[in-house]
């Protein structure tokens, strides 16, 4: 069907998954006042995965950037990553 939304396959997060996760973790700790508020959860794992950044309230401008800057090379860096292990990989900032 043309618009529908593609299903994700349920699956357990495997050793790329876990890395590709602390590299955000990593990447978003280093931008960030508050570093221990950091939380990267994996809402789907595999070749078509999907992460969940949250970080404090007062840390959202600085994860999203100007015009969402540093949002976009959060994910641009993290689908290069992705891509050096055949995956495509997304990123959600949670408000």
């Amino acid at each position: 069907m043309i618009g529908a939304p593609k299903e994700r396959a349920n699956r357990d997060p495997d050793e790329i998954d876990f890395k590709l996760r602390d590299l955000v973790g990593y990447m978003a700790r280093g931008l960030v006042d508050h570093p221990e508020s950091v939380d990267v959860d994996i809402l789907a794992a595999g070749e078509d995965g999907m992460l969940e950044l949250s970080v404090h309230p007062d840390d959202i401008g600085h994860v999203i950037g100007k015009q969402g800057r540093t949002a976009k090379s959060l994910r641009l860096t993290l689908g290069a990553a992705a891509a050096r292990a055949d995956r495509r990989v997304s990123l959600e900032i949670a408000d």
